[in-house]
Parts: C-alpha cells; sequence; structure tokens
C-alpha cells in the first residue's frame, strides 16, 4: 500500500461502473477500454456541471491520454478483476473491447442518472476514442488546467512523459456555484 496514492473503490461505486460498462457496451457498437474510460470521466464531469454531484466520485489523474482513473485503467488494461462480475476483456486487432457478462441492472441509477448516460451516449457515442482524447483535453478542461497548474502539459504534448500523480480537482467545474460546490463538498467528504 502506497499512502495516499492507493484508492480503493467503494462496492457501490464498482456497481455503478460495472453496470455503467454494461450499459454502454450494450448501447454502443464495440466498446473500445480507452473509449469506455473516456465516457467515464465524461458522466463525473457532467454530472458535476449539472447538479454538483459526481456520477461516481472516481479520482482522476492528468496522463497523457487522461483524464483517466487509475484503478480502472489497470483493471482494464490487465487481469480483470476489480469489474470482473460485470464484463470481460476481448480484444480485435489490437483494441481491447469491453463486453457485458450480464445483464444491465439500474438499483445504483436515478433517474437522473439514467437519462445523463442517454445524453452521453447520444452527444459521445458515436465519437472516436481520439475525439474523446481531444475533448476531455480541451482548452480550459480540468484535466488541461490541471497539466498547465502542475507544469506538465508541454511534458504530455510532447510526449515525454506518459503519466502524472496529479489528481484533477473536479470542483473546480463548479467554483462559481456556491449551491452546487456546496453539494459537490457535501457528498465527497460523505463519501
Amino acid at each position: 500500500m502506497m499512502g495516499n496514492a492507493y484508492i480503493k473503490l467503494t462496492k457501490d461505486q464498482l456497481d455503478k461502473v460495472g453496470n455503467t460498462l454494461i450499459y454502454l457496451a450494450n448501447k454502443l457498437d464495440g466498446l473500445s477500454k480507452t473509449k469506455a474510460l473516456k465516457l467515464i470521466y465524461i458522466l463525473d464531469e457532467l454530472s458535476i456541471k449539472k447538479s454538483g454531484i459526481p456520477f461516481f466520485n472516481l479520482k482522476y489523474k492528468v496522463w497523457k491520454f487522461g483524464p483517466v482513473s487509475e484503478e480502472l485503467f489497470i483493471d482494464l488494461s490487465s487481469e480483470t478483476t476489480l469489474l470482473k462480475d460485470y464484463i470481460k476483456r476481448t480484444s480485435e486487432e489490437g483494441v481491447t473491447l469491453i463486453e457485458p457478462t450480464k445483464p444491465f441492472n439500474n438499483d445504483e441509477f436515478t433517474d437522473n442518472d439514467l437519462e445523463l448516460l442517454d445524453y452521453v451516449i447520444q452527444e459521445f457515442g458515436n465519437k472516436s476514442a481520439k475525439d474523446l482524447v481531444y475533448y476531455t483535453h480541451r482548452k480550459n478542461a480540468p484535466w488541461y488546467n490541471t497539466a498547465v497548474k502542475h507544469d506538465v502539459l508541454d511534458l504530455l504534448e510532447k510526449e515525454e512523459i506518459n503519466n502524472t500523480e496529479f489528481l484533477i480537482d473536479m470542483q473546480a467545474l463548479i467554483q462559481h456555484d456556491s449551491r452546487k460546490l456546496f453539494l459537490y463538498q457535501d457528498y465527497t467528504q460523505a463519501t
């Protein structure tokens, strides 16, 4: 265990992530690992912007193709252990694909969550993994701002490094809205 760097996902987070991957894989043709990781981040970002409440409340790091939840990246890159009850990984032409191993269960989802899932599929589902990386790296987005703040943007863009330990400050998305900020802080401190 590496002090603060070790992040354990709760059972509720795993259920929600696992069922989200099932939902996305069922709705999208050929869900790649990279696309899945980007859509998970986008769900958290849009949920926080919309209500102040995170969709998953995951921690995201500034990586070259980030923002990324390191725990999910590792689980989707090597032997799937955290999400083994929900999905399996297959490979097609060198691309890791996510496939459900059981039906979608909506117990962890509110009506707003399901609406947001459908919105993300509609808005981002037909975009390539590369397009989603561009979207999450857009100027003034949390990934971009964190990379600039810690002086690693140039290193990442020039591929001199491919990951960092810097966590993305998700509350920066709602810094201007005291009600959403309160809800975010209250939610993240309670979980």
